[in-house]
């Protein structure tokens, strides 16, 4: 008797971890974020972020700078980690067409890609507003200036447009009634510094490298139109739930106070008026840049604009 009840037990503790491997594998299969009922799941959960920069932020990593927003969420959950991903807007293209899709991304202006997969927001926000819902929200803002190397903005004299990334710095000319030349961004730079150019149309990109310099210079902020919106979307209704909190972190006072360490403002620190869908096609842009550079009608530009 004692031999046999020695083989069973050898075989229950045998079969044993394999069975509780296999019912750990079921739960998360079937309730990845709780259980059955609803309640939170204490397996690791990841939550997969692509980080895409579509246009010049101010300084540092935009990326590392959600990194850093997501240690405070994983402090007081542990079982949650948010996988931080910079990608080029070419790679989140091609990995999308191979049926790879983030349960966040992060965006701007020329990725309009992700749609049909952003899931709805409670804030609203006019740039990632489509058919009365809103998909996806700004975490932080840069904003358009006129320079100056003077405090004399009447004097007439040759500017600079800088541009970088895929941000619509003429339309922002056009709708600030500025006439200028479109320059890459560095080389406008350093014309406008050697005063081949009395002023130049920048971003916050350029506050932030006169600023290490040491250059004093003069600003107009430019408030008819901006798109230099970096904004935060949910693609995942599984993980909605983590993905939310996430975003709630992302807004709050504490993280939103932060953002000048990377050169970057909160909505609440920008007036402009007027903005584009963030979801809007690169053939939409394109018409939209084409409307501008020959001087259309604005009632034909209006229609590619969102009152913000």
């Amino acid at each position: 008797m004692r031999k046999i009840f020695y083989k069973l037990s050898r075989i229950l503790f045998g079969v044993l971890p394999f069975l509780l491997l296999a019912a750990a594998f079921l739960t998360v299969l079937f309730f990845p974020d709780g259980d059955a009922d609803g309640n939170q799941s204490s397996a690791p959960r990841v939550v997969r972020v692509w980080h895409i920069d579509t246009f010049e932020g101010g300084k540092g990593s935009r990326a590392s700078f959600l990194r850093d927003a997501a240690r405070i969420l994983e402090k007081k959950d542990k079982n949650v980690y948010y996988l931080i991903s910079p990608y080029t807007a070419e790679g989140a293209r091609a990995a999308a067409q191979e049926g790879d899709l983030p349960d966040m991304l992060s965006f701007g202006v020329g990725l309009g890609d992700f749609m049909e997969q952003s899931l709805p927001l409670a804030r609203m926000f006019a740039g990632g507003e489509t058919g009365g819902d809103c998909l996806a929200y700004p975490w932080c803002a840069g904003r358009y200036s006129l320079f100056s190397l003077d405090e004399n903005f009447d004097e007439a004299g040759t500017v600079a447009i800088s541009a970088g990334g895929s941000n619509l710095a003429e339309v922002a000319a056009y709708l600030n009634n500025v006439e200028g030349e479109r320059i890459e961004s560095g080389a406008a730079y350093v014309g406008f510094l050697n005063k081949k150019y009395r002023y130049l149309l920048g971003t916050q990109r350029d506050e932030c490298r006169f600023a290490t310099r040491g250059v004093t210079v003069y600003r107009k902020e430019l408030n008819e139109y901006c798109d230099l919106y970096q904004y935060i979307a949910c693609l995942n209704a599984k993980k909605a739930s983590d993905c939310k909190k996430f975003i709630d972190v992302l807004l709050g006072k504490e993280v939103q106070g932060k953002l000048s360490q990377i050169g970057m403002f909160s909505l609440s620190q920008t007036e402009a008026r007027k903005t584009v869908s963030v979801f809007a096609s690169d053939d939409a842009l394109v018409s939209l840049n084409e409307a501008v550079r020959a001087k259309s009608d604005l009632k034909n530009i209006d229609k590619f604009l969102k009152n913000i």
